[in-house]
């Protein structure tokens, strides 16, 4: 059932489970999948987005594998992948036009404490971290100490910054 303050033609839309294997270390963490994504029914699906491209680069696997084989060699590398909102109504694919009113978050407790290895929390973008620093972080257990990154956004959406230095922070980040 969608919230009745919704502005009129605007869908709540809900994102995906989080690829994840036991023993994940770093966990990246996007806002909510753009349309493109939301469509193909993958994580960073848009092709101008930079995710798969920075990560084949950091881990060594091949950018044009199949979306599955892709996901296994994340996941063979430690990390786990998923969004900080688990539904919200936005028009589009801007984080900008997300509405706050609309937010429901994934119930990261229960997950961090079947993924216990976890140590470092990647935020692909501004809004996932102001998400979760907003709605999460004070729900978390107390005692579960985690490393925080901010990192520049893989979307196309943000072009302030050449791929170059993107792979470099990212690839200083996601060694855990």
């Amino acid at each position: 059932m969608e919230p009745a303050n919704l502005r009129p033609g605007i869908r709540l839309i809900h994102g995906f489970p989080p690829i994840e294997r036991r023993g994940a270390r770093v966990l990246v963490l996007g806002s909510m999948p753009g349309v493109a994504s939301l469509t193909a029914g993958e994580y960073y699906a848009h092709p101008r987005n930079q995710f798969w491209r920075i990560a084949s680069e950091i881990y060594g696997f091949d950018v044009a594998a199949s979306y599955r084989r892709r996901t296994q060699a994340l996941s063979l590398a430690g990390v786990a992948l998923w969004d900080v909102l688990a539904s919200c109504a936005r028009p589009g694919s801007l984080d900008s036009d997300i509405d706050e009113h609309s937010i429901v978050v994934n119930p990261f407790a229960e997950f961090l404490d079947r993924q216990r290895d976890i140590q470092r929390v990647c935020f692909n973008g501004r809004k996932a971290e102001s998400s979760w620093r907003r709605y999460v972080q004070g729900g978390l257990p107390p005692g579960r100490k985690l490393e925080y990154r901010s990192l520049p956004s893989t979307s196309p959406a943000y072009a302030g910054m050449s791929y170059l230095l993107k792979l470099r922070i990212w690839r200083s980040a996601m060694k855990c």
